[in-house]
C-alpha cells in the first residue's frame, strides 16, 4: 500500500511510498484512511527543522479521519464506523499526568506521538489503532472530521480558558484570536459557540479568510498589531508565534484577561521587551498568561461534538484544497490556503 513517508531530521526525503500492509495487533481496528490534514507541524518535519531523528522512514500524518474494516472481538466499533486517531500516547514511567489520563500534559516528555514522535502516522492507505486511541465521528461530518484533530488542540484551549476563569467571578464577553489559520478559525468557532463577541486579527486585508470570519458572525480586523482592534478583550488567543503579537497580547487584556498561546515561535528573533512593564501590568490586573498544545481523549470528543453541531457549509470552506496521494507533496509547498487534505481513498 501507499504512504507518506520521510526520514525524520533528513530534509528532503518526503515521498509517496510502498509501505507494508499494516497487521492490527489485540485491541487494535483496521481502518481505511479517508483524509489527511496537512499543518505547520507536518511541513517542519518536511524541512528537518522539527522532529525525532531515526533512521528508518517515519509515515506521516496527524490530522486523521478513516473508516474502520476490521474489529477485534468484542469491540465497541462496528466496520463502517467513522473514526480519528488520537495523536499523543502517554509515557512508559506512567507520569503522574499521563497516568490520569491527561497525556497533553506529560511531565517528563517521555510520551510518543503518531506521525511526530517516534511512532508512524495516520498517512497511509490503510492504518490500525488501539480502540481505546480512537474517536468514533457522527457519520453526518462525513471527511470534515478531518477537522477533529485541530479542533481538539483549541477544544482544550477554551476548556482550560474556563477553568483558570473559575478562580473569580468570570462572564466574559470578549474574545479575540489572533490569525486567521485553521487553529485561529477553529479556536473562533467554539468562541462563538459559547456566546462570546468573537473579534479576528489577521494580515490578510480581504479573501476567504475574512469571509469565514464574518459568516461565523464575528468581526474581522486586519492588521499586524493589536492597535487596531480598539479595545481590550477579557480573552484573548494567540495562534500565530508571532513574537511582537505574543508581547502585544500580554499587555492588552481588561482586568483578569486571560492569554492563550497556542502558535509555537520560531527562536532566532530577538525583541526589545520592557519586562517591568509586563511583568506590572500581568500583576496588577490578575492577568493570566498560559500556553497549550496537543489534546487528550476529552478535547477528541469535544471537538468532534463541537463540529457536529457547526453549520458542515462553513466547515467545508476552511478545506479551500484537497488533494489525491499520488499529489501529496503539493500540500507541503507554500499557499495562501486555509486547509490542505490529502484524500486517502480511490
Amino acid at each position: 500500500m501507499r504512504a507518506i513517508t520521510l526520514v525524520p531530521g533528513k530534509e528532503g526525503t518526503l515521498g509517496v511510498t510502498e509501505v507494508p500492509e499494516p497487521r492490527p495487533r489485540a485491541g487494535e481496528l483496521l481502518v481505511q484512511g479517508l483524509a489527511l490534514g496537512i499543518c505547520g507541524t507536518d511541513r517542519e518535519l518536511n524541512s528537518g527543522e522539527y522532529g525525532w531523528p531515526r533512521e528508518e522512514p517515519m509515515i506521516l500524518g496527524h490530522e486523521s479521519l478513516g473508516r474502520v474494516l476490521q474489529i477485534p472481538e468484542g469491540s465497541a466499533y462496528s466496520p463502517g464506523d467513522l473514526v480519528v486517531g488520537v495523536v499523543r500516547r502517554p509515557d512508559p514511567e506512567p507520569c503522574p499526568a499521563c497516568a490520569m489520563g491527561e497525556f497533553d500534559m506529560c511531565r517528563n516528555g517521555e510520551y510518543t506521538e503518531r506521525g511526530i514522535k517516534e511512532l508512524d502516522g495516520y498517512g497511509s492507505e490503510r492504518w490500525t489503532v488501539e480502540a481505546g486511541y480512537a474517536v468514533r465521528i457522527d457519520p453526518a461530518l462525513g471527511t470534515l472530521g478531518v477537522l477533529v484533530e485541530p479542533t481538539s488542540v483549541v477544544a482544550k484551549a477554551w476548556e482550560h480558558i474556563e477553568r483558570i476563569g473559575a478562580r473569580a467571578w468570570f462572564e466574559p464577553q470578549t474574545v479575540l484570536v489572533t490569525g486567521a489559520g485553521p487553529i485561529g478559525l477553529l479556536a473562533a468557532l467554539l468562541g462563538v459557540q459559547r456566546g462570546l463577541d468573537v473579534h479576528v486579527l489577521d494580515r490578510a486585508t480581504e479573501g476567504v479568510k475574512s469571509a469565514l470570519v464574518a459568516d461565523l458572525g464575528a468581526t474581522y480586523h486586519s492588521g499586524a498589531a493589536l492597535e487596531s482592534i480598539g479595545f481590550k478583550p477579557d480573552i484573548i488567543i494567540e495562534a500565530t508565534g508571532a513574537g511582537p503579537l505574543v508581547m502585544e497580547a500580554m499587555l492588552n487584556t481588561a482586568a483578569a484577561g486571560i492569554v492563550c498561546l497556542t502558535g509555537v515561535s520560531s527562536g532566532g528573533r530577538t525583541l526589545s521587551v520592557d519586562a517591568g512593564q509586563v511583568n506590572r501590568d500581568i500583576v496588577l490586573e490578575n492577568d493570566v498568561v498560559f500556553g497549550s498544545v496537543n489534546a487528550n481523549l476529552r478535547h477528541y470528543r469535544a471537538a468532534a461534538k463541537a463540529l457536529t453541531e457547526a453549520d458542515h457549509r462553513w466547515l467545508e470552506r476552511l478545506i479551500t484544497r484537497r488533494l489525491p496521494l499520488d499529489r501529496a507533496l503539493e500540500a507541503f509547498e507554500p499557499s495562501d490556503d486555509v486547509k490542505v487534505i490529502i484524500e486517502l481513498e480511490g
